[in-house]
């Protein structure tokens, strides 16, 4: 239902969290589907719309901001010179073909099974961060072949189950492979236009029932979250970026560590509550 009350309440909770997202995103370099995806849920739940589908406009509207913010930031990087596009190109194929196995799934599981898999999966990419090290080498090369066809469609499927740009795995899989750590980044940013274009347009055609959409939801995407969210990192993430440069990150990078595993731990305290 097209509430616009419930929307006056929904603005400044998204207003929030898609600066805090921004701030995040720019201070850390951490994807914002990360922060967002619990964030949209902990929301669109308290106003009322937790039910079997939750999770599903959760991931969505998260990945529709993706487009936005990988596009820029591989612009961005491509102008530095740090986007190796062979990989990108060599990639992309498993990639999309994960991401929309993963809409597929996403589509047809539970809510509460959604929450569970991105607990157990947020718990592991907090584990990463906070002790994971850039000298981790699996081997000196990108692999090719079958290695490389199941890695890329495991990025692609599993960022999708998490609603996020697939940095959170692609970035750890290139510095395991002997990619330099910006390098990696910059073509992670690539990958998350793979991932967030071909998802959202799918997700776009996923039947929602109007009791559980919140207001101005086509498909899974909610169109004010989506439009507020992105307004907000894009001013924010500049914010960020100044504060990397002004203190030391890595006791931050601890933090939010730390933090990413709180919230994906309560999510799995949720389902087992369930």
């Amino acid at each position: 239902m097209d509430d616009p009350a419930l929307l006056l309440t929904l603005v400044p909770l998204l207003l929030v969290i898609g600066a805090v997202a921004g701030v995040l995103a720019g201070l850390l370099g951490v994807g914002g589907g990360i922060v967002l995806v619990p964030a949209f849920f902990y929301t669109f739940t308290a106003l009322g719309f937790g039910g079997p589908f939750v999770m599903q406009i959760c991931l969505a509207t998260s990945l529709a901001t993706i487009i936005v913010t990988s596009m820029r930031s591989v612009l961005s990087h491509n102008r530095k010179g740090a986007v190796d596009w062979d990989v990108l190109r060599g990639w992309a194929p498993g990639i999309v073909i994960g991401a929309v196995v993963g809409v597929l799934v996403a589509s047809n599981l539970r809510s509460v099974v959604l929450q569970g898999i991105f607990g157990f999966l947020g718990v592991f990419i907090g584990l990463y961060l906070a002790f994971g090290k850039a000298s981790w080498r699996l081997a000196d090369d990108m692999p090719v072949g079958p290695v490389r066809a199941v890695l890329s469609g495991m990025i692609g499927f599993l960022s999708v189950l998490m609603g996020i740009g697939g940095g959170s795995f692609a970035v750890p899989t290139m510095t395991l492979y002997g990619r330099p750590i910006h390098k990696a980044v910059a073509t992670a940013a690539g990958f998350g236009v793979l991932i967030a274009l071909p998802s959202v347009i799918a997700f776009l055609f996923v039947p929602i029932p109007s009791e559980f959409r919140p207001p101005f939801t086509v498909g899974a995407v909610n169109l004010p979250a989506f439009l507020i969210v992105i307004c907000m990192t894009l001013m924010t993430a500049p914010l960020g970026a100044r504060l990397a440069h002004a203190m030391d990150p890595k006791p931050l990078k601890r933090f939010f560590a730390f933090f990413i595993i709180v919230v994906a731990l309560n999510m799995l305290r949720k389902v087992f509550l369930t």
